[in-house]
């Protein structure tokens, strides 16, 4: 990584990385966007079938209704059909989903059953028979349209079910991708941190002391620095974050970071539903009584907290001495803006390492993952479960 050819590939690379992603993040945002559009309008259209259906069978009992005409109610029936049939088939066009697909032509059979009782109900009335006229309207005519009212609700539900899945797929497809890009960008920025280059030794010859042997000599030399163990701890942290599915898991995981960053203890707040302050979620390190007293932060707190939260930029709380361990707090980051912070409380002297600064950042990228898709509409954790 001394070249400095090798390092400007490698920058090149993590900025594509975090292009790509910024791209497939928008991408995903917009479909989303558009299912939503498209399964409101089906759920409105589809209650507005079932009240022309309802409408429809009120019209079919005016009939025989005492102080009601025949004459008047008969034209309106007829509308009431057309439209349902039309209804109907519109929303069969409209379906995504294999049920509520064939729902829906089963309630397109059932109004055609419905149009042909429609036809007997005039032709007994015609005649005047009423009292057949009625036993049909009160069962075949009722029952029908009660069956093409289900089917219809049937279809919504298939349909809203059908969009349920679909979202879920794509958000677990953006922690995914948000997983990756951060696991690349983190490992490429470890391997660029600039190295002091040592002066190259002197030959063994020159240097050993004649009485000396070579090999001697050769054993007396420094060993190899150490390979950097960060690259291969958050590939760890990153694979075990994206099998998590649910508190118990993120508590292991937060415990596991914990160790893996030399930290005494983490906490992840995520803000309200009206994005004024940040709450404590999850705890990990501390003890029933002191996460019970953990208050409410306000956006504008003169805090680290809610500094990483406003301005979406790590911060870095260093130890002096009179405190015997430093902080760290990374934002989470979602692709609507950031949705809290994660502080870890690390012992003396490691806060200043770029190595535990970076798993940080990772760790906090994860938690983008599993909280940005509810963070917009649910409350955060009770509190009384945040205690890891």
């Amino acid at each position: 990584m001394r070249s400095r050819t090798t390092r400007l590939t490698f920058g090149a690379v993590a900025l594509i990385a975090i292009g790509a992603a910024t791209v497939l993040l928008a991408r995903s945002e917009r479909h989303i966007s558009i299912l939503s559009s498209s399964v409101r309008a089906f759920d409105r259209h589809a209650r507005e079938t079932t009240d022309a259906i309802a409408e429809l069978r009120v019209g079919q009992q005016a009939y025989v209704a005492a102080g009601q005409g025949a004459a008047f109610w008969m034209p309106r029936v007829a509308a009431a059909i057309e439209q349902v049939t039309a209804a109907i088939g519109s929303l069969r066009r409209a379906a995504r989903s294999a049920p509520g697909h064939q729902a829906l032509m089963e309630a397109e059979a059932t109004v055609k059953e419905l149009r042909t009782t429609e036809k007997r109900i005039r032709e007994y009335l015609s005649s005047g028979d009423h009292l057949m006229a009625a036993d049909v309207i009160f069962t075949e005519g009722g029952d029908a349209a009660a069956t093409a009212a289900r089917q219809v609700e049937m279809a919504r539900l298939a349909e809203q079910q059908a969009f349920d899945a679909t979202e879920g797929n794509l958000r677990r497809q953006q922690a995914t991708t948000l997983a990756a890009t951060a696991v690349v960008v983190v490992t490429i920025m470890l391997w660029l941190v600039p190295v002091r280059h040592q002066k190259p030794s002197r030959p063994v010859e020159e240097w050993a002391h004649p009485s000396q042997p070579v090999a001697a000599a050769v054993e007396a030399s420094p060993p190899p620095p150490p390979v950097s163990p960060f690259p291969g701890i958050a590939a760890e942290l990153c694979t075990e974050f994206g099998r998590v599915r649910d508190v118990d898991d993120l508590k292991r995981m937060l415990a596991r970071a914990a160790d893996s960053m030399d930290a005494n203890g983490l906490v992840v707040w995520l803000e309200s539903p009206g994005g004024t302050d940040l709450q404590p979620v999850v705890a990990h390190g501390y003890s029933p009584q002191v996460v019970a007293r953990m208050p409410v932060v306000s956006r504008s707190a003169n805090n680290a907290a809610a500094a990483a939260y406003r301005t979406g930029l790590q911060q870095i709380v260093p130890s002096t001495p009179g405190r015997a361990s430093g902080a760290i707090v990374a934002p989470i980051l979602a692709p609507d803006g950031c949705i809290g912070a994660l502080s870890a409380e690390i012992r003396a002297g490691s806060e200043r390492s770029e190595g535990i600064q970076a798993l940080v950042t990772i760790v906090a990228a994860q938690l983008a993952g599993l909280f940005a898709a509810t963070a917009s509409s649910a409350d955060p954790l009770p509190r009384q479960s945040a205690q890891a």
